[in-house]
């Protein structure tokens, strides 16, 4: 028969709740602490998430299918080969209309026939939805005083203005875009908590800007939201971030992109510095820039002073050949 001994249960349970709360103190005394949210792999995993679906939104990069400057004066369009702007065929008629650069406005006139919508951010002036409408005469679609972009379309074709410098071009997204498909997610180093980096945020004693050239050689100027300073390995480091909103943006290069990362540097973002001047530089969160999804974006590029010598192996890997 089978010994009991009742003092010995009470004895192990003291024990046992004894040692569970000496073992939280501990680890609490140590930087530990119990965590009532998700994990920080789940949080950066859904981050990531949100990012790839950005992507392959509407608005997104992958859809991107062509861009074109503009000349002042008369530029027409459509899938003829014979148009000043040529838009890929069989997603277009031949004529889809004009454009008419004038001093730094753009009017564009449709084609007859061409079933061109414009679409005004799709919001009225009280917030109830619009639906894109038939454009069927001339309709000024940027200018200087532009608060709200026009879009066109055709199809699955969308386009609208940018201004890169001196120079005004057309964006051509088109929905159906091959990229899309061929889209499988983007080659990620392991997450590494060793990467959210605290750092300190010099502030300027006056407004400055960064001058900071983009791939087509347009020099512009960005509001220096101030220098982040963060230690790494014992060593320390200087980034240039711009004001991006609410947001601090920060352009930077590191010996990663010879061969793992984009050629041409990444993107991370950051929250502004708090009431001690501190922030937190999660490059788990680094980026690839537009220009890694589209030959048709027209990215910026780190100043040389935000060309780190430590290689960052953390956040998104190079994808595809731009």
């Amino acid at each position: 028969m089978k010994r009991t001994d009742s003092s010995i249960g009470p004895l192990n349970i003291y024990s046992g709740s004894f040692f569970g709360l000496w073992l939280l103190a501990m680890l609490t005394s140590v930087g530990w602490r119990v965590s009532d949210g998700p994990s920080y792999k789940v949080q950066l995993e859904e981050w990531h998430q949100k990012r790839v679906k950005s992507l392959k939104s509407e608005s997104g990069w992958l859809n991107v299918a062509g861009l074109y400057w503009l000349k002042e004066g008369a530029n027409k369009v459509g899938s003829d080969t014979g148009n000043d702007i040529t838009f890929p065929s069989g997603k277009a008629p031949e004529q889809v209309g004009t454009f008419q650069l004038t001093n730094g406005t753009v009017f564009f006139t449709p084609a007859p026939g061409a079933a061109v919508l414009a679409d005004r951010l799709g919001q009225s002036t009280d917030g109830s939805s619009v639906k894109p409408e038939p454009l069927l005469t001339t309709e000024t679609i940027f200018s200087p005083e532009s608060k709200k972009p026009v879009t066109l379309q055709h199809g699955s074709l969308r386009w609208f203005i940018i201004k890169r410098g001196n120079k005004y071009g057309v964006r051509l997204r088109d929905l159906e875009s091959p990229a899309l498909n061929e889209f499988h997610g983007i080659d990620r180093f392991p997450v590494d908590e060793t990467w959210r980096l605290k750092a300190r945020l010099e502030v300027p004693s006056e407004p400055k800007t960064i001058p900071i050239m983009d791939v087509i050689g347009q020099l512009s100027q960005y509001p220096l939201a101030g220098t982040l300073v963060f230690e790494r390995g014992g060593k320390t480091y200087r980034l240039d971030a711009a004001g991006e909103g609410e947001k601090l943006f920060i352009l930077f290069g590191d010996p990663t992109n010879t061969h793992d990362t984009y050629g041409a540097g990444r993107f991370l973002y950051a929250d502004k510095a708090g009431p001690d001047g501190t922030t937190t530089l999660d490059f788990n969160q680094a980026i690839n820039p537009p220009c890694a999804f589209t030959t048709f974006a027209t990215c910026p590029l780190p100043p040389k002073q935000n060309k780190l010598a430590l290689a960052v192996t953390a956040g998104e890997k190079r994808y595809g050949d731009h």
